[in-house]
């Protein structure tokens, strides 16, 4: 694709498949109302699942299309140097906002509903502010995954569904930790479920200012670096965060038939598009 000569439809759809990504977290908060228990299975599933769509598509698709963008503009040398190391910078940056993030308030530290017990329903202040810092710290972690979304659905449609499913997957969750605290400790679906929603909406809002500020400048040597650095970012969430909070579902073999699952899903995919 010319990168230089993007149609308005494709950027209509990344927006589209960004805001649909984002608002998977009003999922999760609507099965933690209408779950009675949590189901760990499904979700250990989903998420080695969408674990593995994007392991799989980072290292095989997203890294080697930013490495031929970038060596056609550089030399081969040159070119995978930045490419890597732009990676890698990918890696960092959500490494940094996972730190920032006191560990209290991560929003995958997940409990299952039938964990919060009545004395926990009892300190609802303490439960407030735990929903509210895990909005503000899904919000964060959210922007990125936009801009993730957004930068390959602008310029390869068949690979931005697939990632937007995936994330839309791992969000899921992330609805649920929101939702929970907030609803036990204030009794109003309606608040929770309007927080966990308002958390979702970073993803759009990651596409907006990364179209705002990169679109300008958007020429094969930038989509290079932000395409490999959104690969970091994506293998970075897949092993710190969706892997670990699959397995702390207590189902670790579901959550590696998930993974290889979704890795063989991506991979079929992709040879589709061939």
């Amino acid at each position: 694709m010319d990168i230089t000569n993007i149609e308005f439809s494709n950027i209509l759809m990344a927006f589209g498949l960004t805001l649909f990504a984002g608002l998977a977290t009003g999922i999760g908060s609507a099965m933690a109302f209408f779950a009675k228990r949590t189901n760990t299975k499904f979700l250990s599933l989903a998420l080695g699942f969408s674990a593995g769509v994007m392991i799989y598509v980072s290292f095989v698709e997203i890294f080697f299309k930013a490495k031929e963008s970038l060596t056609e503009v550089y030399d081969e040398a040159l070119g995978t140097w930045i490419t890597v190391g732009s990676f890698f910078a990918g890696m960092l940056l959500i490494a940094l906002i996972d730190k920032f993030i006191p560990s209290a308030e991560n929003p995958h530290e997940m409990e299952h509903i039938e964990d919060m017990t009545e004395a926990k329903r009892k300190q609802s202040k303490h439960l407030m502010r735990m929903g509210v810092f895990t909005a503000l710290a899904i919000g964060i972690h959210n922007f990125p995954e936009g801009l993730a979304t957004f930068t390959a659905a602008l310029t390869d449609p068949s690979l931005g569904i697939a990632i937007a499913v995936a994330i839309a997957i791992h969000n899921i969750p992330e609805g649920i930790a929101v939702s929970v605290p907030v609803f036990y400790a204030t009794g109003s679906r309606r608040k929770a479920f309007r927080l966990s929603f308002l958390s979702g909406l970073a993803e759009p809002v990651g596409a907006l200012v990364g179209y705002l500020i990169l679109m300008p400048f958007l020429s094969p040597a930038m989509f290079g670096i932000v395409f490999a650095g959104v690969a970091g970012i994506m293998v970075f969430i897949s092993i710190d965060e969706l892997l670990p909070a699959a397995q702390e579902y207590g189902e670790h073999h579901l959550s590696i038939y998930g993974l290889v699952a979704g890795m063989m899903v991506m991979a079929v995919s992709l040879l589709m598009f061939l």
